[in-house]
């Protein structure tokens, strides 16, 4: 499995960006993918994952960007996509995506724990100007 993301850069506050996440020899059956952030000088945290077991989509978000981010996947592309709307300078940061082959735990406690994920990318520059 390998997970290629892209889409980051400079930006204002207040704009929009929108992250992709290729990902290549891996099946959109029962999986997990999420999107983690690390801001300088901070730990890494999750910000939104989405996933499905046994047929049942799951997605999840930080409370920090609700209403501001949409995660959303095309699995026909095998690609994760996270749109970044009202972008806050506190959004900047490394963003990672992750995959999970399996889903051991829900989705929002893999995200919240960032548990689980095997494959990570080797992650894009967010920077939100104030």
């Amino acid at each position: 499995v390998q997970l290629v993301e892209s889409g980051g850069g400079l930006v204002q506050a207040g704009g929009s960006l929108r992250l992709s996440c290729a990902a290549s020899g891996f099946l959109f059956a029962d999986y997990a993918i999420g999107w983690f952030r690390q801001a300088p000088g901070k730990e890494r945290e999750g910000v939104s994952c989405i996933g499905s077991s046994l047929g049942t989509p799951t997605s999840y978000y930080a409370d920090d960007v609700k209403g501001r981010f949409t995660i959303s996947s095309d699995n026909a592309k095998k690609t994760v996509y996270l749109q970044m709307t009202s972008l806050k300078p506190e959004d900047t940061g490394i963003y990672y995506c992750a995959a999970s082959l399996t889903v051991p735990l829900s989705i929002p406690t893999m995200c919240r724990r960032m548990t689980g994920f095997g494959t990570w990318g080797q992650g894009i520059q967010v920077t939100v100007s104030s």
